[in-house]
């Protein structure tokens, strides 16, 4: 089964500040979380063993009409596809092989399937169910919530917008759009005739770019309104060592999957995925390998959560934001790297000098004032006060973890295998370069280098 949603913005949204890896990636993720968090109101007997996960991309369209084609073109193929797919498999659950079914239904029109649907099967295309062959519509409504009762016991009543899911034959006329006034109001009124707009018209709206060939592509994923998601939770303040576990365990099950992925670097709610030079991933489209990892990362966060916060239930799903970045030397790359390392340290001594002065008492205010200006060695002097060796922290907190695959011995053999492993070590030093050449290819590329004459 193939699952197509289109969310709609409307026109003069600032969500994001329009920025497409943001959009794109925020909601696919907010997705995927939900729908791996929702999965066992729907299917309470199956396991979800697999991550799910999802592309998207953005579609800009100019105009009302254009708007109005789109949805009238999504809605057709909803149809097409239904009517092909209930076909298809009638055939097949008929004894008739896949190869058979396809060749009976090539070059057959809807007349004909519908047809076929009732001769054969007995069955009226019409009676399937509307959400098969209309597909869904997530539409506002307005509705009064009761907020209190005064005193005599009357109800104080609030108005707001209520999402509520809505099957009709067509969407894009007039006549669905007057019914749903948050529609109008939100977006515009419909105009008339859309026959001359063109699927292919439509598709040269979809903001699709590639990312630059021979470049180190980065996928930097970070938790969005993790502040308020670690509160809600109860995460231990500087760090809660199981949260980072639990990232670094989605790194570790993406770096696996994903071949293209041969170095990952994480910390705090942030990992940087580093695809290896020469991917393909995607054909390099900026929008499908952003949602892709996020969406993949963000349903391993949900299903894995239980692993390591067994008796927690989270309040709100988590999700993600991502971007890309290409970098087109291996030292640029590895500047990147370190630049990511050295925040990792900045930011967890403050964190833990802000911690300490509001555990002994002080405001978060008087904290932040305390801190301001203060040095490496001014910071490391006041944890002193508190008995607190900084260099004798866990080596997770101070220097993030490093996600790649290394070479695992077997015992009694010289042959190796790849593993992942996960190691907490300075990445910004030559040596751990030296040590792991096969990360970045640079034994493969000494090995070809063609000496000047």
């Amino acid at each position: 089964m193939l699952l197509l949603l289109s969310f709609v913005l409307k026109k003069e949204t600032t969500f994001y500040q329009r920025r497409a890896s943001k959009i794109l990636s925020i909601i696919v993720s907010f997705f995927t979380s939900a729908y791996a968090t929702k999965w066992k109101e729907f299917f309470p007997l199956k396991e979800l063993n697999l991550s799910p996960s999802f592309r998207s991309r953005i579609i800009c369209c100019a105009s009302m009409e254009v708007l109005q084609a789109y949805l009238a073109w999504r809605q057709s193929e909803c149809h097409l596809n239904n009517q092909y797919n209930t076909c298809l498999w009638k055939l097949i659950f008929s004894g008739t092989s896949e190869k058979e079914a396809k060749e009976i239904l090539k070059g057959t029109q809807k007349q004909e399937k519908n047809e076929l649907l009732f001769r054969q099967f007995g069955i009226n295309y019409k009676d399937l169910p509307q959400i098969l062959r209309q597909g869904s519509c997530a539409v506002k409504i307005k509705v009064e919530d009761i907020v209190k009762y005064r005193e005599n016991g009357a109800p104080v009543k609030r108005p707001r917008k209520k999402a509520v899911i809505v099957h009709s034959e067509n969407i894009a006329t007039k006549g669905f759009w007057n019914n749903y006034s948050c529609l109008t109001e939100e977006l515009g009124s419909l105009g008339e005739g859309i026959n001359k707009i063109k699927p292919e018209f439509l598709r040269s709206f979809k903001f699709q770019s590639k990312l630059m060939l021979s470049t180190w592509i980065v996928i930097r994923v970070d938790g969005c309104h993790f502040h308020r998601f670690c509160e809600d939770n109860g995460f231990q303040k500087p760090n809660d060592e199981q949260a980072l576990k639990l990232m670094n365990s989605c790194a570790i099950s993406l770096v696996e999957m994903c071949k293209d992925i041969i170095f990952a670097y994480g910390v705090s709610d942030e990992f940087s995925f580093v695809l290896k030079k020469d991917s393909l991933l995607y054909q390099r489209h900026s929008s499908e390998i952003i949602s892709a990892i996020v969406s993949l990362f963000s349903s391993m966060y949900v299903m894995k959560w239980k692993e390591f916060f067994p008796e927690n239930d989270f309040k709100e799903p988590p999700y993600f934001d991502g971007r890309s970045v290409c970098y087109p030397s291996s030292k640029i790359l590895r500047d990147y790297l370190a630049w990511r390392q050295v925040d990792c340290h900045i930011n967890n001594q403050y964190n833990t000098c802000f911690w300490m002065l509001v555990k002994s008492g002080k405001s978060r205010t008087e904290a932040q004032s305390c801190l301001k200006g203060t040095q490496a060695q001014e910071k490391n002097e006041l944890l002193a006060q508190f008995g607190i060796d900084y260099d004798a922290l866990p080596i997770m907190f101070r220097m993030g973890s490093s996600v790649f695959r290394d070479k695992e011995e077997l015992s009694g053999t010289d042959i190796g295998r790849d593993k992942v492993v996960v190691e907490h070590c300075n990445i910004i030093e030559e040596s751990f370069w030296k040590e792991h050449p096969r990360i970045l290819g640079e034994e493969a590329e000494e090995k070809h280098v063609i000496p000047l004459l």
